[in-house]
């Protein structure tokens, strides 16, 4: 299994600043290859440049109401989605059709129907017994492995 992802080109997680301006403000980004590949693509589907497609990115978040505290993050979760969906059928492969012209609606509500329930969340790790009783963890043992 491993084989599949550690022989894969060296390329793809080597990490990539690209600054911008943002409304005005300069801003870095820090990612790895792979997700700026995925958003070029993205960008290029609605004939944008990256740097067009992260603006809006970002100003249709914060008009959500999205805190992007971690705006990095977003966008690389950004990316994973855009490839999930295409994995799913849900946005076509053919990069030629726009993002734009897709259903979005149609898309994250045929997401929720398949999305499982969440589990109630009511106990901490501790109380579960993860945790000792104390609620620190034991010191760590290294295990000799020969």
């Amino acid at each position: 299994m491993c084989k599949l992802f550690v022989h894969a080109d060296s390329e793809l997680w080597i990490s990539r600043t690209h600054s911008l301006r943002i409304d005005g403000m300069v801003t870095s980004i820090r990612m790895e290859n792979a997700f700026w590949n995925a958003l070029t693509e993205i960008a290029a589907r609605d004939g944008m440049n990256l740097p067009q497609m992260i603006t809006r990115l970002y100003h249709e978040s914060i008009d959500a109401g999205h805190d992007l505290g971690n705006f990095t993050s977003f966008l690389r979760v950004c990316a994973m989605r855009y490839l999930a969906l295409q994995l799913s059928g849900d946005i076509p492969r053919d990069t030629r059709v726009p993002i734009a012209s897709l259903d979005a609606d149609k898309i994250l509500a045929r997401n929720m129907d398949q999305k499982p329930p969440a589990k109630p969340r009511t106990k901490s790790a501790n109380m579960r017994g993860l945790l000792p009783i104390s609620g620190k963890m034991p010191p760590y043992t290294p295990v000799d492995t020969r």
